[in-house]
């Protein structure tokens, strides 16, 4: 989105809400409903709950701190302001990770869905769940397009945003619709193991593995935009909820639709949901119903809303990685916007080279990859709640247009909810994710020293809580119950308690290291109380009296 733009104009609520929704309708309907069914069966609805409560607490977080510090770019800036530079730079770094990898993902859904097309060639895109040489060319192909689309006129596809997200609303309802007057056999609900029948396990699985907290990300942009709306500390808490809101409506109703109208004679020869494996979840269902107009709406559906989350995706990463660049962790090169058209143009390129990687990499299918960077969300989200809780006792003052109620008791609990979420996308995920995010450390030290940094202990130790409980976590999924892919030394039910309980004392480590950061000045100056101090300018007086406050 060009922000020169937005910040003359300034976004409405409604635009800001359609931004969120914008997001949160990418490619997760497309998928979560089909892969959330194959986990955990119809017990798949609890988890749409649990992910949206989940994303719903880390939202609120976010949107006490997004609103005192509207900032573009702002869930890349809140470790800095908490903690200093090195742990901003491990956090931006992991919310960085977690955005760009969003642009790739989509191009793999549109790919995969385009499998559907009755054209040989088209059908030759996947093969066993998994992207063919020539699928992984055309999903490149279709990220390469929409990033040149955004290169060349992020402005023009921005004001473009609220009709794509009112198509994109419009499809699911539609295809929801179709679905349940074709033949809706509620005997799916309970028959082939019951309504849980791979366990509560599986549903806890679900709400990262199967793409439910991926399908519910979409809120970032509203924060990493938010800055831009006429009044945030109004708009962006509001735009959070009424964004959430309708996605959870919209992927319940989806989740319903698809767990009724799979026929039970296949659902029988399958042996049940962990049988029920579509390469292309609603259009093959589709197919099998023999509702041609459905697989047509969906197939145009499959590029629509990938390419509307796209332009969050592709703005909201190039203000990420800006900010890296501007607290000297990036190079500098990477925050300068081109002149004419207001974009972000070497971030941009930063951005399609990672997409690249990870296309070439671990983008093989939807499913694939919507695991690991699920996981990468959920650590990009750790220093919301650790934030909140710094800045109630090192800002008092701070504006808070809106406060967050109960924060003593929610912030603590969002984080032990959060670490939860991680510990559940499974081992060797959460490992991965630890050792990526953990990858920033060195370069931090690298950059510090270069600049002529000699206390690397002083400035490191605000961020050693965080590397602490990325090790202590991944540890404990390596250990922990077969159920989450552990090693099965630590039982299931133990585990879950001993990560939630430990989490909290990881809280506590992390506020008191931010407490402690700002007490030795590591922070820097405050982006909001700083800037408000700055003094008026004078003018000189004509007769040598003391210099006046100009009067504005």
């Amino acid at each position: 989105m060009d922000l020169s733009a937005a910040n003359r104009k300034g976004l409405s609520l409604f635009a800001l809400i359609m931004i969120g929704l914008g997001s949160i309708f990418g490619s997760g309907w497309l998928f979560g409903a089909g892969q959330a069914a194959q986990v955990a069966g119809p017990a798949a609805l609890v988890a749409w709950v649990i992910g949206a409560v989940f994303i719903g607490l880390i939202a609120m977080s976010y949107a006490e701190v997004g609103a005192a510090y509207p900032l573009p770019g702002a869930m890349a800036r809140f470790g800095t302001i908490s903690h200093g530079p090195v742990l901003g730079f491990v956090t931006g770094w992991a919310v960085w990770i977690a955005t760009a990898s969003l642009i790739p993902i989509e191009s793999i859904a549109g790919t995969q869905y385009m499998a559907s097309w009755n054209f040989g060639w088209a059908q030759g895109l996947v093969s066993d769940g998994a992207l063919t040489g020539t699928g992984m060319a055309m999903a490149l192909l279709l990220t390469v397009v929409l990033w040149l689309a955004c290169y060349w006129s992020v402005a023009l596809l921005a004001r473009a945003n609220n009709v794509l997200t009112l198509v994109k609303f419009a499809i699911p309802v539609l295809a929801v619709a179709a679905f349940i007057a074709s033949g809706f056999h509620t005997e799916n609900f309970t028959a082939h193991g019951g309504f849980a029948p791979n366990g509560w396990s599986a549903v806890l699985t679900a709400v990262t593995a199967s793409g439910v907290v991926f399908a519910f990300n979409g809120f970032q942009a509203v924060v990493n935009l938010g800055g831009a709306a006429k009044n945030p500390g109004r708009a962006i808490p509001l735009a959070l909820v009424g964004a959430l809101c309708l996605g959870l409506v919209i992927y319940l109703a989806l989740q319903i639709a698809f767990l009724g109208s799979v026929p039970p004679e296949r659902l029988a020869e399958a042996g049940g949901w962990s049988g029920i494996n579509f390469a292309s979840p609603f259009a093959d269902l589709a197919k099998l119903l023999m509702l041609h107009w459905v697989v047509t709406m969906l197939q145009f559906g499959a590029f629509i809303s990938p390419s509307g989350a796209n332009i969050g995706n592709v703005a909201s990463a190039a203000y990420l990685a800006q900010n890296l660049a501007e607290t000297g962790f990036f190079p500098k090169k990477i925050a300068e916007v081109h002149p004419r058209y207001g974009t972000a143009r070497p971030a941009m390129w930063l951005n399609l080279g990672f997409s690249v990687l990870l296309l070439l990499t671990v983008g093989h299918s939807w499913e694939a990859l919507a695991s690991v960077v699920s996981a990468a969300m959920v650590v990009s989200y750790l220093i919301g709640p650790i934030a909140v809780g710094v800045f109630r006792q090192t800002k008092p003052h701070l504006p808070r247009p809106f406060r967050l109620p109960a924060a003593k008791v929610l912030c603590p609990l969002t984080f032990a909810f959060a670490a939860c979420a991680l510990y559940w996308s499974k081992w060797p995920n959460t490992g991965k994710v630890a050792l990526l995010t953990l990858l920033s450390v060195p370069i931090a030290a690298v950059v510090l020293r270069r600049k002529g940094e000699t206390s690397l202990r002083r400035q490191f130790a605000p961020a050693w809580w965080m590397a602490g409980f990325l090790l202590w976590l991944a540890l404990l999924s390596a250990l922990g119950s077969t159920e989450f892919g552990g090693h099965g030394l630590i039982p299931g039910g133990v585990d879950i308690v001993l990560v939630a309980l430990s989490s909290t004392g990881f809280y506590f480590w992390g506020v008191r290291a931010g407490v402690n950061a700002h007490r030795a000045g590591l922070p820097g100056p405050d982006p909001v109380l700083d800037a408000a101090q700055v003094p008026a300018p004078t003018r000189e007086p004509q007769d040598g009296r003391t210099p006046e406050p100009a009067v504005s």
